[in-house]
């Protein structure tokens, strides 16, 4: 049996399999290209530095988008899951936001604030607060009762309460949010380059849709989709396993 490490990498190899079949049965580089096809215009964005341009760009409004989400998701969510009268305030809030299409918010950001750096960021933020403030609000119900009491009796300052009793029971919560987050935010982020930006992936994507050109549309597709994995696997996963370790302890 392979080691259990490398099944990941195992599965990806299966997934090349199919694509490899596919294209060889489709018998048309137009439609569908094979790997080995990719390499050479691959070779030519890398050396010519507009894909690293663009991944750059990208990235960085994932990072920013990312950031902002999270902290802010974090924050309604602790606070609805710790104040039932706040919940019933907000709730609907979120489940109209939980709702409303991205692309309905995209446009909004847009229309509103211009087709600004600005207006991007805030685009993407605004879709992914309500799924991180829902999985926090999940976990801050959960708390155990015993250990608030406990911190109450010893007279702990607010922000010892938090480090040391809140935040580590809502760790695992925050990380299932921020693996789903990067997930979504980096989609969110192709669409909104797509639709109104003149840099990154999802200009890139856009630009040569218009050209009919899918090997470039491939190339740049899963250059930024081995960059998220790198982080997912690299930074996310490692995390997650850390702060659910306690519950097997």
């Amino acid at each position: 049996m392979p080691d259990s490490r490398a099944t990941p990498f195992f599965s990806i190899a299966g997934l090349l399999a199919l694509w490899i079949i596919a294209a060889l049965l489709t018998d048309d580089p137009q439609t569908l290209p094979s790997p080995w096809q990719l390499i050479p215009l691959f070779q030519r964005e890398l050396g010519s530095g507009e894909l690293l341009h663009h991944l750059g760009a990208t990235l960085l409004r994932v990072i920013w988008a990312f950031a902002i989400a999270m902290l802010f998701g974090v924050a309604l969510g602790l606070l609805m899951g710790r104040s039932e009268r706040v919940n019933r305030w907000l709730d609907p809030w979120l489940v109209i936001f939980l709702n409303l299409p991205a692309l309905v918010l995209i446009v909004l950001c847009y229309l509103w604030i211009g087709l600004t750096e600005t207006a991007a960021i805030l685009a993407v933020t605004f879709n992914k607060i309500p799924n991180v403030a829902t999985v926090v609000r999940e976990g801050a119900r959960a708390l155990n009762p015993d250990l608030d009491a406990m911190a109450k009796v010893y007279r702990m300052s607010w922000m010892a309460r938090m480090r040391h009793v809140v935040l580590p029971q809502l760790a695992p919560f925050i990380a299932a949010a921020a693996r789903g987050g990067v997930a979504v935010i980096w989609k969110i982020v192709l669409v909104v380059e797509f639709l109104g930006r003149s840099s990154g992936i999802g200009f890139q994507i856009h630009l040569y849709f218009q050209l009919f050109d899918v090997a470039m549309v491939l190339v740049y597709a899963l250059s930024f989709i081995c960059v998220m994995l790198a982080v997912e696997w690299a930074l996310l996963q490692p995390w997650e396993r850390r702060v659910r370790r306690w519950r097997t302890a």
